[in-house]
């Protein structure tokens, strides 16, 4: 399962460190999209001139529309959001036109395997951009995941008050039987026929919002992480954490604005690793209709 070789690769030391260099990019170049997933939208909740999306590929994200986030890319422009990829730093003028923003991993450089890939993936000044584009009224969402893409994006997600734990967590089911499946409209849809029931993650990171903000999907008591040594992630062995009251999953209000901050991004995937499912294609689960819902709530056509 991937689950398992994921763990396996953020627990041991040497695995750590293959992750960042060149056996890791080996592994995530398996994960593909999935061919037969089905990005069909039956009633397209803007049959017309939907809200335009800005899709980052600017800061060497490793999910794009065109790429491992091509099944999430082509499901909400079934769902009539209109798409331009964007491959231009953020800037008043860039965002202007747009009414979302979407940023799937970011990173500090090309190369996951980098030793600067954990570096800062927007300058202060995309920061204060973005922030200020949202508070004016615009919608971000924002998902990272495990190191090192938490640490890249880490500065803009101060800008809204999201803490981000840059660790590594295991993967985890949240259900309104559990109870880790937070009310917000995101997991409440329009209706019935879009209430989501079940939610899975892939590790990835954890998070805390800030005052105010809902967490959707929130971590067990008995949740823990692995975080990588600050000064040496590379060869210094990851510690283990709690993350217990912390959360995969964000909604904010924010001046006349809103974002969604995700601690996984596999979750609106739809890949394949050798024969397994995992992302929004995995069965059981109500990813697709979260995903569907998020811009939803992004796009106000849910309060």
């Amino acid at each position: 399962m991937v689950s398992t070789y994921l763990r396996w690769l953020l627990v041991s030391r040497l695995a750590l460190a293959l992750l960042l260099l060149a056996r890791g990019e080996a592994a995530a170049q398996q994960q593909q999209p999935d061919p037969d997933f089905d990005a069909s939208v039956a009633q397209p909740a803007y049959p017309a001139d939907g809200p335009k999306v800005l899709f980052d590929r600017a800061h060497f994200n490793f999910h794009t529309a065109g790429g491992r986030y091509k099944p999430f890319a082509d499901l909400i422009s079934n769902d009539g959001y209109r798409i331009t990829q964007g491959r231009a730093k953020f800037t008043t003028e860039s965002l202007a036109e747009f009414r979302i923003l979407v940023i799937a991993n970011a990173l500090g450089a090309e190369r996951i395997g980098s030793e600067n890939a954990a570096r800062p993936a927007f300058t202060d000044e995309e920061c204060d951009a973005v922030r200020d584009w949202v508070q004016q009224g615009g919608s971000l969402l924002l998902i990272t995941d495990h190191y090192p893409t938490g640490h890249a994006a880490e500065n803009l997600g101060k800008r809204f008050g999201v803490e981000m734990s840059k660790g590594a967590t295991d993967e985890y089911e949240f259900d309104r039987e559990n109870g880790l499946l937070g009310d917000h409209a995101v997991t409440r849809g329009r209706g019935a026929g879009e209430r989501v029931e079940r939610v899975r993650t892939f590790t990835g990171q954890s998070l805390k919002g800030p005052e105010g903000s809902v967490p959707f999907l929130v971590l067990p008591t008995t949740a823990m992480e692995k975080i990588p040594d600050a000064e040496d992630p590379h060869h210094v062995p990851p510690r283990e954490a709690s993350a217990a009251g912390r959360a995969q999953g964000i909604a904010l209000t924010f001046g006349k604005g809103r974002v969604v901050v995700l601690g996984e991004a596999a979750m609106f995937s739809a890949q394949l690793f050798g024969e397994e499912r995992f992302g929004m294609n995995a069965p059981g689960i109500d990813n697709r209709q979260l995903a569907l819902n998020v811009m939803h709530w992004l796009s106000g056509l849910v309060e």
